[in-house]
């Protein structure tokens, strides 16, 4: 079993949450909604959605949305907040690599929030390929990932800590492995005498491999952004935003 099967519950999953940043996701929503070029007749996949960071405010807004994420805990809290606002959401809590789709194809999908590293080569090229089989013929694919190897590899640490609101303290030792393009992790998270750790590992691809990745499965990837403002993505840019259409 894959090491994201058991993390997002309990102190992770209320680390993760606490350390979003309200604003930062609103421009997040609205790069979205512009990218992907959205509008209330829109089906929307959004996957490893977490707690509905984006489908929420998104839904809102009359858009319609499937969100798919592994994490029980954030699936019931999403499906709280669907019911309590009746909005246009259908959660569904499973793995997105087994999961079996009924005839829907959807106008957009989106993988937010630094996910996107979680899968190896494989799997990945699965994952892929999976979004593409689910996009109707001309839609639109936008990731966004902190793990590129041109961000993550100039300023490597192999050691990092910070605070996390809420009184939690987050810790981490990292080790990179070359010849598995992946970096393993220990994270610990601490709040009072409460402990949890757990062993990440995030898959590191470059730039290069993700365009094959998307173009083998039948996606032409149509921009590469260093930020929000869609900038072009360059050399130890800290984060990547990618915009792919089904051929």
């Amino acid at each position: 079993m894959a090491w994201y099967h058991t993390y997002f519950e309990g102190l992770p999953q209320v680390a993760w949450k606490a350390h979003q940043d309200e604003e930062f996701t609103e421009y997040e929503v609205d790069f979205l909604r512009d990218v992907l070029e959205l509008t209330s007749e829109s089906q929307v996949l959004d996957v490893l959605a977490g707690y509905g960071r984006h489908a929420v405010p998104l839904a809102e807004e009359g858009i319609n949305l499937t969100c798919v994420d592994i994490s029980t805990e954030y699936c019931d809290e999403l499906q709280d907040i669907t019911e309590k606002k009746r909005l246009p959401i259908n959660v569904i809590c499973a793995d997105i690599l087994d999961y079996s789709f009924t005839e829907q194809r959807f106008h957009a999908a989106y993988c937010f929030g630094n996910s996107f590293s979680f899968f190896p080569r494989i799997e990945m090229q699965r994952f892929i390929s999976r979004i593409a089989e689910l996009l109707a013929p001309g839609g639109q694919f936008a990731i966004h990932t902190e793990n590129l190897a041109e961000s993550i590899l100039p300023n490597f640490q192999a050691r990092n800590w910070m605070p996390v609101k809420g009184d939690i303290i987050y810790l981490a030792e990292n080790e990179y492995h070359p010849e598995g393009g992946f970096i393993e992790a220990e994270q610990t998270f601490i709040r009072g005498t409460e402990k949890v750790t757990h062993t990440v590992r995030q898959h590191i691809y470059t730039l290069a491999e993700i365009c094959f990745m998307f173009q083998t499965a039948g996606l032409q990837v149509t921009g590469t952004f260093g930020n929000l403002e869609a900038d072009p993505f360059v050399l130890g840019d800290e984060q990547l935003y990618l915009v792919a259409r089904k051929k």
